[in-house]
């Protein structure tokens, strides 16, 4: 198979590229500079999202194309339209100009079930609607994972790291119920999702498994266990998170650099069930997670 990526360079693309190339497909993948192309079998094409010429040579004869590529950080919403949203658009586009492509698949992110959260969440989802409404006859798969951590995560790994230190900030009441997954069970998935025939297009929430997912409560819990020691819980009122947020989003009027903290992620750490099912992704492509959170904390597998 011939196998295009975007996001080839980024946290979840890299792992995916390595694992294709181990598999021996043929890979094609889009690059912003040149200094990330590494020699690895990998054919790189130098462009962007942006860029409709370097994605119809990224297409070219292409049997399929799994979208990884995303913007996470934003000063406003015209940030996230323009990659998450217009450049998934331009990208379904060209492969289904190409007329090769079999198959897309699109990295979502479960944001997408709540649009009305944050300008991330209402990127995401409108990106799905874009890309389901270009592709023509292209059957779509489009992934909804959860928070997903690993080697190479820059956002969840300092969260780990204090915790297994034995300090656990939790914002607001800390009520909120969350899910994880591991950068190689999502790479398992979408290895699996290449493997199966062909199918109608559909869309599937993972997560790692756990029951009911995860409160702060139960992240400490896992901690002190493999600490044999005591964590201390934080707790930053909702008020001072939201604060810091609006003064992030000021300051960076001047920086030109676009904060992780915005009060769009604020709403996005207080919503209270980030909890998803396997169900349908397991009945559909026999994909089951193996690495639960607590095994990947004990193992440091972040």
């Amino acid at each position: 198979m011939r196998i295009f990526i975007t996001g080839a360079t980024g946290f979840i693309g890299s792992v995916l590229r390595k694992r294709l190339i181990t598999r021996g497909v043929e890979v094609r993948a889009l690059a912003r500079s040149r200094s990330a192309m590494t020699a690895d079998g990998t054919k790189w094409i130098s462009g962007t999202l942006e860029d409709e010429k370097a994605l119809a040579e990224l297409t070219r004869g292409a049997d399929a194309v799994i979208h990884c590529a995303g913007k996470v950080r934003g000063r406003n919403a015209r940030d996230f339209d323009e990659v998450n949203v217009q450049g998934s658009k331009r990208l379904m586009e060209a492969a289904r100009m190409s007329g090769s492509c079999e198959r897309f698949l699109l990295i979502s992110s479960l944001a997408a079930r709540y649009p009305t959260l944050s300008w991330y969440a209402a990127s995401k989802f409108e990106g799905e609607c874009q890309v389901r409404e270009a592709a023509g006859t292209i059957p779509v798969c489009i992934f909804r994972p959860t928070a997903v951590y690993g080697p190479g995560d820059r956002e969840l790994r300092p969260v780990f790291e204090w915790l297994l230190r034995g300090w656990l900030v939790t914002p607001g009441k800390g009520d909120s119920l969350l899910s994880f997954l591991h950068v190689d069970d999502l790479v398992s998935a979408v290895m699996q999702w290449l493997d199966a025939p062909v199918m109608q297009s559909q869309t599937f929430e993972l997560c790692d498994g756990q029951a009911q997912g995860y409160d702060w409560a139960s992240l400490a819990s896992i901690a002190t266990d493999i600490r044999n020691a005591p964590v201390r819980q934080a707790v930053v009122p909702a008020k001072v998170l939201k604060g810091i947020a609006r003064a992030n989003l000021v300051l960076s009027r001047f920086t030109r650099q676009a904060p992780m903290l915005t009060p769009g992620k604020v709403n996005e750490l207080m919503h209270p069930d980030w909890t998803c099912s396997n169900a349908r992704i397991s009945a559909a492509l026999g994909w089951a997670p193996r690495i639960l959170l607590r095994q990947a904390l004990h193992d440091h597998l972040f």
